[in-house]
């Protein structure tokens, strides 16, 4: 069985994470996982473009065959809302720019995918996480974790042939 390289996204502007798995359809390996921050006080426009760069490096380095990332769902605040969709563009951007597949998936479906249960608690799911990529301990900071949970949904739902 081919394996696949899925890197996973959870989107923001202050902290974007990310986490690089292998899967071949039995088995996750972890191959990097981490955070892109960007500094408050930054004009935003400027923090998109480190968000962008540091992005596309990841692309470089880890050769991705695929994208997961959270789809974004707000009910309060419509100013962070509309600055992390633009974060969450930027990223898109870069595997756009690559023909890289990109698939969203929502909290409900990632916490479905790797817990077994769609109301799992946070720390159910990071637990999980690092139980399933046979981690010493919970990925920090935790963006990286829920990159990597995301990255796992992604794998979940590979139709193999």
């Amino acid at each position: 069985m081919k394996k696949v390289r899925i890197l996973g996204v959870d989107p923001g502007y202050a902290i974007v994470g990310f986490g690089v798995l292998d899967y071949d359809g039995v088995k996750f390996t972890p191959i990097e996982y981490g955070a892109v921050l960007t500094e408050a006080g930054v004009p935003f426009p400027e923090r998109l473009k480190a968000i962008y760069e540091d992005i596309e490096f990841i692309f470089d380095k880890f050769k991705p065959d695929c994208m997961a990332i959270e789809r974004l769902y707000f009910t309060t605040n419509q100013k962070t809302a509309i600055d992390v969709a633009q974060a969450r563009g930027v990223t898109v951007l870069s595997a756009a720019r690559r023909n890289i597949p990109v698939s969203e998936y929502t909290p409900l479906q990632v916490k479905l995918s790797v817990t077994g249960y769609g109301k799992a608690e946070k720390k159910q799911v990071m637990e999980m996480t690092r139980q399933l990529l046979n981690l010493a301990q919970i990925p920090k900071p935790d963006d990286a974790a829920d990159a990597l949970a995301i990255a796992i949904c992604h794998g979940h739902s590979i139709r193999w042939q």
